[in-house]
């Protein structure tokens, strides 16, 4: 999933999972960590799926915490 051109999660296996940023555990400090595939790094379970103003005040809490995309 990106927001404004960073890769802020996905889904997988029907569980939304973002990159584990301090304000992401900041805003969810209880949240479970998780491993979206067999290699790949921890990430936060979003229990709050169904708060669209939740899911927007994580996303741009976390936004200035992620990598800019890479230029090809």
């Amino acid at each position: 999933l990106y927001y404004r051109g960073k890769i802020v999660g996905g889904i997988y296996d029907n569980r939304l999972l973002v990159k584990k940023t301090r304000s992401a555990l900041k805003l969810m400090p209880t949240a479970i960590c998780a491993l979206p595939y067999e290699g790949a790094k921890e990430m936060l379970l979003v229990d709050e799926v169904d708060s669209k103003a939740f899911l927007a005040k994580l996303f741009e809490a976390m936004y200035d915490e992620l990598p800019s995309p890479k230029q090809s």
